[in-house]
């Protein structure tokens, strides 16, 4: 899939290094949820077993075809937000030095179009952890609505609880946003 700036592309083991580059900064992962990357090794392996899904991009600088972040459509039995298969969870995160770009929010609605144009989706579920601000305002400009928030969320790769934050778009709503 493409965007004005970017490709969103399959996962490849050679975008490891890239991968590392920008998941091991402790300013990225631990936000959303997960821990800093420590090795190439470790950024392979989560290629391999993260980012395999059936609806998991690399996404790309045209420039450069060369992994930023990561965004994905997170299908039913994949998600701990619906257990509809016409629903899915949208989840991202994108490198430290892309941020304030206006990237992710391009990524977001070339993923809700893909969500409800190609794969058929009803409803697509989003949720941040209380904090991370620049995750908020993504759901925010991309149009997904408040529905409720949970204290006691458990975070298990930061072996820790926090307070989640959930939104959603339905189909109907993004149609009447495209206008």
């Amino acid at each position: 899939m493409e965007t004005e700036r970017l490709i969103l592309r399959r996962w490849k083991e050679s975008d490891a290094e890239d991968l590392y580059k920008y998941a091991s900064n402790p300013d990225v992962g631990p936000i959303a949820g997960w821990p800093p990357h420590q090795s190439i090794d470790e950024s392979r392996n989560i290629i391999k077993t993260v980012f395999c899904g059936a609806e998991a991009y690399a996404m790309c600088l045209k420039s450069d075809n060369r992994a930023i972040g990561a965004i994905e459509l997170k299908l039913n039995g994949h998600t701990d937000m619906t257990e509809k298969d016409d629903e899915c969870e949208l989840g991202y995160w994108l490198g430290k030095p892309f941020w304030g770009q206006g990237l992710m929010p391009e990524a977001a609605r070339e993923m809700l179009r893909h969500a409800f144009w190609d794969i058929g989706m009803n409803k697509v579920w989003c949720g941040y952890y209380e904090g991370n601000t620049k995750s908020k305002r993504v759901q925010e400009k991309v149009g997904f609505q408040y529905q409720w928030t949970t204290e006691g969320v458990d975070v298990p790769l930061m072996h820790e609880k926090r307070i989640g934050h959930v939104n959603c778009m339905t189909k109907e709503e993004w149609i009447r946003l495209k206008g």
